[in-house]
């Protein structure tokens, strides 16, 4: 069964850091470029990072950028990405996803692009 289960989330100060995990199974993560998006309430979900498939390229929004921090494991099936900082704008929940790997990473930075997705995992950063 092709899945992604996030884990991780939960609520923490401005100022804050966590650390989520995604877990993939049912498929070659190892082929597979893996994405980061999130998704507050009443806007819609946006990119947040990627890494590609071999984990030698990686790609931030703006806002993640010297923040943020996306790693993967490929023996483990695992990706990460450490959030630092935080603020009550990262405010979200936050999804895994994963496309095989076809095209450099700067392709994929939109939902539409990827086919496989997590549940997502709520973020709450109090001010």
């Amino acid at each position: 069964q092709v899945q992604l289960v996030e884990s991780g989330g939960g609520s923490v100060q401005a100022g804050g850091s966590l650390r989520l995990s995604c877990s993939a199974s049912g498929f070659m993560f190892s082929d597979y470029i893996m994405g980061w998006f999130r998704q507050a309430p009443g806007e819609e979900r946006e990119f947040v990072g990627n890494i590609a498939a071999d984990g030698g390229t990686i790609s931030y929004a703006d806002f993640a950028k010297g923040r943020f921090r996306i790693s993967r494991d490929n023996a483990g099936n695992m990706v990460y990405v450490e959030m630092n900082n935080l603020e009550p704008e990262d405010t979200a929940i936050y999804y895994c996803a994963a496309v095989p790997s076809v095209n450099d990473i700067a392709y994929y930075q939109t939902p539409e692009k990827y086919d496989i997705w997590g549940q997502g995992t709520q973020v709450t950063v109090s001010s």
